[in-house]
């Protein structure tokens, strides 16, 4: 059985990450945020801590996530994973 812990906000993924949103991506990001992690809609997210994964609704949305973050990637500090 796989234990998935936290609830991380998109300030703090940019703060473990260290990169910096732009207003439009950090905001767009904020919108789909879900703060429960037992039920994740299309077209949300919720970020775990432990380990450090964005779990998304659907594929579609784990596309966006990815495309926010991806040109951000050879600054960030360590590896997210990214799952639906």
């Amino acid at each position: 059985m796989a234990i998935y812990l936290g609830n991380l906000s998109v300030n703090q993924i940019e703060e473990r990450l260290n990169i910096i949103l732009t207003d439009m991506e950090r905001d767009n990001l904020s919108k789909m945020r879900e703060s429960n992690a037992s039920n994740i809609p299309d077209g949300k997210w919720h970020c775990f801590d432990i380990p450090f994964m964005i779990m998304c609704g659907s594929k579609e949305t784990a596309i966006i996530i990815r495309d926010i973050l991806a040109p951000y990637s050879s600054e960030m500090a360590c590896k997210i994973q990214i799952g639906f």
